[in-house]
């Protein structure tokens, strides 16, 4: 079990790095017994070395969360004011995080390890700038609202001029509604990633936007850089990072936390975008996916894809050193959105969902109401229909059995060199680490890892 907190950290973590350069050039390495020696991905990803060639600086990512706290002490001055979806179900506004998850996320992609002067945690991209977007809680939401909610944060968010949209979280809830929107904000240029879900190892179930065409599905690798026996697998996985024994800044008492998900490899692959589009600016969405995929770790039977981690492991390092050729501005370079189109092209939007989807202003508590599930593309209203309606409706529900699941748990992290604590299954899908502290179980391993 953790050890006693105080200042709001690990009494165990008091031996830190005695110094560190600022975001823009590289950071001291850190050795034992500091927070930075805990993160084994910044490691793996060389994350010191490409920090010298870019660190996310000018790029902003979207965090369609639980809330971001900008008063975590490694997130001061990263986090700016965005919308709150959450607002008739929750207290706060979007910088009030209710779960702790969102500024998880917004830790490790956009961490400066500023707590103590520089001996916090560091996110991968660490000068992005994150836009918070609070979505309702599970449980304030059914099968119908959901992508209705969803819909409405990735349109806000590619208005906002989010380059990079983080989604950790999903459902298996499906609409057009839904798929507009992605489709907007690919047009507008946004670049969205989003968790597969961490039911690999029981109902392996398909979920969304995950596998909405247009996104890119991120799966989950341990130190092993093999699948998580947890991350789900199939075509809608696109890429994989790692997700496993994560530690980063986070929402709760402690402000640091430990973390296994997909929840997670979404946001390093969110970062490692970010990266890279910090580097080339000039280059579009399609242009910034189309290097990571250049650039990325093949899988090992040398197929072009695979179920468990799609084209691979992302490597923005390799990125930023060889890119390659970053192809045609306007080409979506993964086949699922041309394939859709072909299947099924996409109706016309409304015409409020051309101006944004009708994204409530700040504070607007209206996001619920049934007035806006009205406008939802299944054309049913799911507030007050009459008995009759209201049983149908009720089976409808539970037929589709959403639930829309934040992709990690997280717990604060144990004193440095102790076994990572890791917690029962709980409302959060998660998995047990084997005894060495990979996953029991997995996909097949990747050929050279981070350090080719």
């Amino acid at each position: 079990m953790p050890t006693k907190m105080r200042g709001g950290r690990l009494r165990a973590l008091a031996t830190m790095v005695t110094g560190l350069l600022l975001v823009g050039t590289a950071a001291t390495v850190a050795h034992a017994d500091s927070t930075r020696s805990l993160q084994w991905h910044l490691d793996a990803m060389h994350a010191e070395e490409m920090w010298k060639t870019s660190t996310g600086k000018g790029i902003t990512v979207a965090v369609i969360d639980t809330g971001v706290d900008p008063n975590n002490p490694d997130l001061k001055g990263r986090v700016l004011d965005g919308l709150d979806l959450a607002s008739k179900f929750q207290k706060g506004d979007e910088h009030t995080d209710f779960k702790g998850h969102g500024t998880g996320m917004a830790g490790l992609i956009a961490g400066t390890g500023a707590y103590g002067g520089g001996k916090g945690a560091f996110g991968l991209a660490p000068g992005t700038e994150i836009l918070p977007v609070r979505m309702p809680d599970v449980d304030d939401l059914s099968g119908f609202a959901g992508p209705t909610y969803l819909s409405r944060a990735i349109r806000y968010a590619t208005d906002s001029g989010a380059q990079v949209i983080n989604i950790s979280m999903s459902t298996s809830a499906h609409s057009p509604e839904l798929d507009r929107a992605v489709k907007y904000a690919l047009d507008h240029g946004s670049l969205l990633f989003a968790a597969v879900g961490n039911s690999g190892d029981k109902d392996n179930a398909v979920e969304y936007p995950a596998a909405t065409p247009g996104v890119v599905g991120v799966g989950s690798v341990g130190k092993n850089l093999r699948r998580s026996s947890f991350s789900q697998f199939g075509p809608q996985v696109d890429m994989a990072a790692p997700g496993e024994a994560m530690v980063h800044a986070c929402g709760g008492k402690t402000g640091l936390c430990s973390a296994n998900g997909t929840s997670d490899a979404t946001a390093l692959a969110s970062a490692s975008a970010a990266l890279i589009w910090s580097k080339h600016p000039t280059w579009t969405n399609n242009q910034i996916l189309r290097v990571m995929l250049n650039t990325i770790g093949a899988p090992t039977d040398g197929a072009k894809r695979n179920d468990s981690i799609g084209y691979g492991i992302v490597r923005p390092r390799i990125a930023l050193q060889n890119p390659g050729d970053p192809g045609p501005a306007d080409v979506y370079p993964l086949p699922d959105l041309k394939a859709a189109a072909e299947k099924s092209p996409a109706p016309s939007a409304s015409a409020s969902e051309a101006q944004g989807g009708g994204a409530p202003a700040k504070g607007d508590e209206g996001a619920g109401s049934s007035t806006s599930a009205a406008k939802d593309s299944s054309g049913t209203l799911w507030i007050v229909l009459g008995v009759g309606a209201a049983v149908l409706l009720a089976v409808a529900a539970a037929a589709v059995a959403v639930a829309r699941k934040r992709r990690n748990r997280t717990t604060p992290p144990p004193p440095p060199g102790a076994p990572m604590h890791q917690p029962p299954h709980g409302s959060w899908q998660f998995t047990q680490p084997g005894p060495d502290g990979t996953p029991q179980g997995g996909g097949p391993p990747h050929q050279g890892g981070y350090h080719r």
